[in-house]
């Protein structure tokens, strides 16, 4: 097999997707059959041996075989490659996307050769300016056609089916003759799209812009005309000319209808309101069934778009009332703190919210412990969600601060962590569970210089980062042993036992064992760590917080935060009435894990002494010191809960077992956790500005967002690429 050249196609996956919907996917890219294509790929560092996708295993695994790579090449095969029409659609999106593939036509009847892809692969999207008549057109010659029929090899399909044209009886008289008045050009051209689908005929436009609009009909020798043009000193458009006469037969059949992304978003806004996820292949369906009309992908995915920005307002003015936005957060929600910040060109840059209940929350119920990620934004604009989480009594995740940033940068992750410590004015020590690279480690050594405070390493970047780095050719078996051993040797208690799991590191592999002896054991390892992390070992302990911004992250930033915040103050709400019928001393996790290391303790013998350190005998011998709180098995020291041998002295001197108990894992230190509530941002008109008609537009866009900002609240999409801009300005 040898690769020839063709057409290349760019899509974004996660493990979350099945095969049929990967498969269908594809087939959709190059106009093909499901049932006519095969789907293969190289294992990585192996272009000799091509392994075919099948089944949602075979997806997985291909998934899981290039977990290293940023990109994977998948190859298309079918027996109907010459006569492939390949259509311009973009690629489709899947949610909380990690890997991205692209996909090329190959020839399978040739020898294998190593160099398989060249530079066509790269991602890409091909589009004609012949799809849509732009609304704004400029002056065009007489003699000129502008084409606005799909070209040959994606044509607009007409049908006589009655249920078609009962679908568009509404428009038989959206023009009804000369003298007719229209409020806009745009006005005039919507309405004669919809007559024309309604009469079942195509026409061409011979003038189109934006005082003038001559159209004739496009089948040869009709002589069906209509002229009109602005009435002078008014926006009005009105019909000067028109011959409604019609002399040709089956034309629809042959040319097809006119139909624009406008078009599609006119209709399907209404129905886009009732279901948010309305797809673009659905909405091909949908207009083909009732209305007779053939769309291809591309146009269906930018009526789409239109729709919804016309649905939820406009992304780029949602940047702009970014000050307004933040201003309101901390005037509605007293001592929280939200703030952004713009580049030079005053394009944005960051924006920093942390709410007061969650500040409350944190610093007066939650261990200090603050777990940091990072999770990319598939929004229109792109850019990446930083994210600080606690852990509440219950081991719950606790939403604390969060931003959004043009990039994830070690100068974004400074000025975020910069605003948490304005925000959180603590003397207390914090322990943050973060990964090592991104400059986090000497920023946050930086920036929280109290003492107490430190760094651990989360274990999850670790691991990959070690699989990445190991040289050898290891098997998926011998890798999976590697790991439960570095994790075990993470959470191995004392340094005889961390030795012992390196050990069995090292007679698998030396190259293993020496990157994990220069990883700096003292940030990630329990028998040497300076911190109090809890045995809490990876950063992605928010995975539901990051949940929410996946499901909101294609509404313009002020909704998308404001979906956050509505989020914060329901999960706040919830786990305060939760708790409330609580009637355990600990929250019911830990009262849970404190019952069954109580089971223990009948195993176990004390050797009472004079003094407050206590000899407990079982499998091992340990030292138990009440005074410090401390055991030599080291548990009671990262949980919080005494281990079975403190419970053992404790219950040997007739002690209150709750009073050993640390107090962040009671019911009333999760109660103040979420004792303070996120409250609304209301629909409060802005300020009058300099420019009141400017300020008038901006306060009407406002309350249209916020009016909606409930209705939309996971309004997703992830079928389509979106094209990057950039320099959004405030």
């Amino acid at each position: 097999m040898s690769y020839k050249g063709g057409d290349a196609h760019a899509m974004e996956i996660d493990d979350q997707m099945k095969y049929n919907d990967f498969k269908m996917e594809v087939a959709e890219m190059f106009n093909c059959s499901p049932s006519t294509i095969s789907i293969k790929y190289f294992l990585p560092g192996n272009k000799k041996t091509l392994i075919t996708i099948s089944n949602d295993k075979d997806l997985k695994r291909m998934i899981k075989f290039h977990g290293d790579s940023s990109t994977a090449d998948v190859y298309v095969m079918t027996e109907e490659v010459e006569a492939l029409d390949v259509s311009n659609m973009p690629a489709s999106r899947s949610s909380r996307t990690t890997l991205s593939e692209a996909g090329v036509l190959v020839d399978a009847s040739l020898g294998v050769v190593d160099d398989v892809v060249d530079d066509t692969t790269q991602p890409g999207l091909l589009l004609d300016s012949s799809f849509d008549v732009v609304d704004d057109a400029t002056h065009v010659d007489a003699d000129i056609d502008i084409p606005t029929e799909m070209p040959p090899s994606l044509p607009f399909v007409g049908s006589n089916d009655e249920k078609h044209i009962k679908a568009a009886q509404q428009w038989q008289n959206n023009i009804t003759g000369v003298g007719q008045r229209f409020n806009s050009v745009h006005e005039f051209r919507e309405a004669l799209r919809k007559y024309a689908i309604a009469h079942q005929f195509a026409f061409r436009y011979k003038k189109n812009d934006s005082h003038r609009v001559t159209v004739k009909c496009k089948a040869e020798g009709c002589p069906w005309r209509i002229h009109a043009s602005r009435l002078s000193t008014t926006q009005l458009i009105c019909i000067k000319k028109m011959n409604a006469t019609h002399t040709c037969e089956g034309a629809v059949v042959t040319t097809g209808y006119q139909a624009t992304r406008s078009w599609v978003a006119s209709i399907i806004k209404e129905k886009l309101k009732v279901f948010p996820n309305y797809k673009p292949k659905d909405i091909v369906n949908d207009i083909k069934q009732e209305y007779g009309i053939q769309l291809n992908y591309f146009q269906a995915w930018r009526g789409k778009e239109i729709a919804k920005e016309q649905l939820q307002g406009s992304y780029k003015e949602a940047y702009s009332q970014l000050p307004f936005f933040c201003e309101k957060i901390m005037e509605t929600n007293p001592g929280s703190l939200a703030t952004f910040t713009t580049k030079d060109d005053s394009s944005f840059h960051r924006l920093f919210v942390s709410f007061h209940a969650s500040l409350y929350g944190f610093q007066q119920g939650c261990r200090p412990l603050l777990f940091l990620d990072s999770i990319p934004l598939k929004s229109k604009y792109q850019g990446t969600l930083l994210a600080a989480t606690a852990a509440d009594g219950d081991d719950g995740v606790f939403p604390v601060a969060f931003a959004v940033v043009d990039a994830e940068t070690d100068d974004n992750w400074r000025w975020f962590l910069l605003q948490l410590k304005s925000a959180l004015s603590t003397a207390r020590g914090i322990t943050f569970v973060a990964d090592r690279e991104k400059g986090l480690k000497e920023s946050i050594a930086d920036i929280f210089q109290n003492e107490g405070t430190c760094h651990g390493f989360c274990l999850r970047y670790l691991t990959e980062q070690l699989i990445r780095d190991l040289k050898g050719q290891f098997s998926h078996e011998v890798k999976r042993l590697m790991v439960e051993d570095f994790f075990a040797a993470a959470y191995a208690p004392r340094p005889d036992s961390f030795q012992r799991c390196l050990e069995s590191i090292k007679s698998i592999s030396l190259e293993a064992y020496n990157w994990v002896m220069q990883s700096e054991p003292v940030h990630w390892a329990n028998a040497f760590f300076q911190g109090a992390r809890y045995n809490h070992m990876t950063s992605n302990f928010g995975e539901l917080f990051y949940s929410w911004a996946s499901d909101a992250h294609e509404l313009p930033i002020t909704q998308m935060v404001d979906a956050i915040r509505g989020k914060i103050m329901e999960l706040i709400y919830t786990r305060r009435a939760d708790s409330n019928q609580w009637l355990t001393r600990l929250t019911p996790s830990m009262e849970e894990k404190l019952e069954k290391e109580s089971l223990k303790v009948r195993s176990l013998q004390v050797l009472i002494s004079a003094g407050n350190r206590f000899e407990v005998r079982g499998d091992s011998i340990e030292v138990v010191d009440m005074d410090q709180w401390d055991c030599s098995c080291k548990s009671w020291q990262l949980t919080g809960l005494p281990c079975c041998h403190a419970i053992a002295v404790i219950s040997c001197l007739g002690r209150n077992l709750y009073d050993y108990c640390s107090r962040y894992l009671t019911t009333d230190s999760y109660r103040l956790t979420y004792s303070e509530s996120v409250h609304p941002i209301p629909n409060v008109d802005r300020s009058v500005q300099n420019d009141s008609s400017q300020g008038a537009s901006m306060q009407g866009n406002w309350a249209q967002q916020i009016n909606l900002q409930r209705v939309f609240v996971g309004v997703l999409d992830h079928d389509c690429v979106n094209g990057p801009e950039h320099n959004l300005y405030i």
